[in-house]
């Protein structure tokens, strides 16, 4: 939106998607939720605020502002798992380059 993001570390990494049933808690203890996204936490620590967007500089699509919150499996090195709220819109998604900003 023409903000400027102050980050630490920028890093492109494979993203997919996820949902799960209302309620569920994640690694961390959050209910997971839009903006709760899945890490390595070897490679990005819970927590951690981040912004989520296309490689192509957030035109063809934008996560937005999310915070490491959960671990999963298959996320291992630099991929994530974005949430999304329904399976249909995480088929939809697939799966995707994405670059992360680690913001400050």
């Amino acid at each position: 939106a023409g903000k400027t993001l102050k980050y630490s570390k920028k890093l492109t990494v494979t993203a997919t998607a996820y949902t799960a049933a209302p309620g569920k808690k994640t690694a961390s203890g959050k209910v997971a939720q839009y903006g709760v996204i899945a890490v390595d936490p070897k490679v990005i620590p819970l927590g951690t605020k981040l912004y989520v967007e296309s490689t192509d500089d957030g035109k063809s699509w934008q996560y937005g502002y999310c915070v490491a919150g959960d671990t999963g499996g298959a996320v291992k090195g630099n991929k994530i798992d974005l949430y999304y709220g329904s399976q249909n819109e995480c088929l939809q998604f697939g799966r995707r380059s994405a670059i992360v900003y680690v913001l400050e």
